[in-house]
């Protein structure tokens, strides 16, 4: 399948590459790369970014997390086709819908509010992520780290697309939004040094991504998804603030920060919870999603998240528990793990290790 075939190449030359780096990157400004050895931060890695925006979709798919069974070479052709027939696929839905819902923040209704994600993911969650791969390249002294970036941004978008198209064929004017509006828009911003130090220092954006884990039994992906975090220091000595965690899911609260940079978050909200097509016409997509609550407490150190414990009533997790690398040590070594329940209250437990963008799970 060609989308298999274009992610092993990318992974074997990452992964190569990435190792073979050792000598001290130059001197720039990281905004969103902060080099440390644990937490969130210590697991950032191209690869782990695809996955887990690739396949992020999936947590609100009733299709479940297996890997194996989505349709890649249809899901693609299908995301092809609407991305280079735009007109023909926008007019199906009417420009005045597509603007409306797409486009500009008018309807809120959460059914009709499909800029919300577009804003949110695409253009201020997909331009951080170009910056930070940006940076990751620029670390690790590859030669051409904003190409390479926007070649990692590329295989995400076009998996994630690919994903949730899966054996669709129709109309579908989701992706041409995405993909030709917003993720363009979010590269072209945070190009930008002024743009990405507002988010960094002002708004202390980063990426609190879930350990994404393979689970060999079910031949499946588990514990994925993209997320970010923003803090807003309410005082001049930035120990209390407001706090945003956001990805399929928004919890907004407060964060309470120590003079050591330990720092305690609560955030309740809501999250994306299935998958709806609102349109009757079985060669039309116009998809939305349902909503329920959701909540958490976070514990990071210098914005690098440590740990997480979140509640949601989804149809995938409705507890979910997140420990990063750098806080529990066996001697030398330390380990980041999950485990979750879900609806049914089965277990699934992972395992991840700081040197390898992907971990090891099994359910129960």
């Amino acid at each position: 399948m060609r989308i298999n075939r274009l992610i092993y190449i990318f992974v074997f030359g990452t992964v190569t590459l990435s190792l073979s780096q050792n000598s001290p990157p130059p001197e720039r400004e990281f905004y969103f790369y902060q080099r440390l050895q644990y937490g969130s931060d210590g697991l950032i890695h191209p690869l782990r970014l695809i996955l887990n925006g690739g396949y992020g979709i999936l947590q609100m798919d009733n299709r479940g997390n297996s890997i194996v069974r989505i349709e890649y070479a249809n899901g693609f052709d299908n995301v092809w086709w609407n991305l280079t027939n735009p007109i023909a696929s926008i007019e199906e839905v009417g420009w005045k819908n597509f603007i409306q819902t797409q486009i500009i923040p008018i309807s809120f209704d959460s059914k009709e509010a499909y800029y919300w994600p577009n804003y949110t993911l695409h253009t201020i969650g997909g331009g951080m992520s170009f910056r930070m791969m940006d940076e990751w390249f620029y670390a690790h002294r590859f030669p051409y780290p904003k190409i390479q970036a926007l070649f990692t941004l590329t295989v995400y978008h076009i998996l994630n697309e690919s994903v949730e198209s899966n054996d669709f064929v129709g109309y579908d004017p989701d992706p041409i939004a995405d993909v030709l509006i917003f993720n363009p828009l979010g590269i072209l911003l945070f190009w930008n040094d002024g743009v990405s130090r507002f988010f960094s220092h002002t708004l202390n954006m980063a990426d609190w991504s879930y350990q994404v884990s393979y689970d060999p039994f079910k031949q499946s992906i588990e514990n994925v998804g993209q997320n970010f975090v923003m803090k807003y220091w309410l005082t001049k000595s930035q120990r209390m603030g407001l706090f945003y965690h956001f990805g399929t899911h928004g919890e907004v609260g407060l964060s309470f920060k120590k003079a050591d940079g330990q720092c305690f978050s609560f955030g309740a909200g809501l999250v994306a919870n299935k998958l709806e097509n609102l349109s009757n016409r079985p060669d039309l997509r116009e998809l939305t999603t349902a909503l329920v609550l959701t909540a958490g407490v976070f514990y990071d150190r210098n914005n690098s998240l440590l740990a997480s414990l979140i509640y949601s009533y989804t149809q995938d997790f409705k507890l979910r528990m997140n420990v990063y690398p750098g806080l529990v040590k066996i001697r030398n070594f330390s380990p980041g793990f999950y485990w979750s329940l879900n609806q049914r209250n089965h277990l699934s437990l992972g395992l991840t290790v700081r040197f390898l963008p992907i971990g090891l799970s099994a359910s129960f």
